[in-house]
């Protein structure tokens, strides 16, 4: 059976999403220089390059299983980042991630006057209260408080049935055709500390521009401007 008979990649992954192995073996087979590719990006890290491009298929697998004509993006386009959270999840899980002891201190700095706050308010402090009492800068503060979350995948189920992930809710915004193409866990680090809270706080805490505003000491205005600036690079970075 030859790609051809096929007639187009949309119709082999309906095929291969229906458990037509041979229709998946063709899918891996043709994507297999993008796999490799991918792979590429992941070597020099202690791991064997085979074992890197098994947990690359791994993936490649996973998204003809997951992907959806109506994300309306190129598979291609789509596959890139769940091979990359394959091997990230693999890597990311035999290799803690190392935070250094001034984090670790500084958090355990301002966990401990959070506990402490809590315990005599039924609100949050600002930043520059939690700068106030520990003596730290904001920036210090806000990786702090960074540093003490769970890490989470952009490829982690949020539903019972796993079938709804974290990169499929991203989009639910005013910028959704901007955000649903992110590689997110890519392009966070091309912004600086209170560039990437902002984004962090919007779109995996949920918080309101006024309530982001307050945490980082800005007016709702200045929020609302910086955000749709720091979407626009990322779009224009995820050309």
């Amino acid at each position: 059976m030859t790609y051809a008979k096929y007639e187009s990649t949309e119709k082999l992954i309906q095929l291969a999403q229906a458990g037509d192995k041979e229709a998946m073996e063709i899918l891996v087979m043709e994507n297999d220089a993008l796999i490799r590719f991918v792979v590429r990006k992941f070597t020099g890290r202690g791991k064997e390059y085979e074992d890197l491009y098994q947990l690359g298929r791994i993936g490649l697998v996973r998204a003809v299983q997951n992907f959806d004509a109506h994300f309306d993006v190129r598979f291609s386009t789509y596959a890139v980042p769940v091979i990359m959270g394959e091997i990230r999840r693999f890597l990311r899980d035999d290799h803690p991630i190392h935070i250094s002891r001034t984090i670790r201190e500084n958090a355990k700095k301002t966990m401990d006057f959070l506990n402490d706050y809590s315990q005599n308010h039924d609100f949050s402090p600002s930043i520059e209260e939690i700068c106030k009492n520990t003596s730290l800068n904001r920036d210090e503060v806000l990786l702090a408080l960074e540093s003490s979350k769970p890490v989470k995948s952009l490829f982690e189920p949020i539903d019972k049935d796993k079938k709804l992930l974290i990169q499929d809710v991203i989009g639910e915004n005013p910028y959704e055709e901007v955000e649903k193409n992110l590689l997110v866990e890519s392009l966070l680090n091309t912004l600086d500390e209170k560039e990437r809270a902002l984004i962090t706080m919007r779109y995996f805490d949920h918080l309101t521009q006024a309530r982001v505003a307050e945490i980082l000491g800005l007016t709702q205005v200045q929020v609302s401007r910086l955000e749709k600036k720091l979407l626009l690079r990322l779009r224009k970075n995820a050309v």
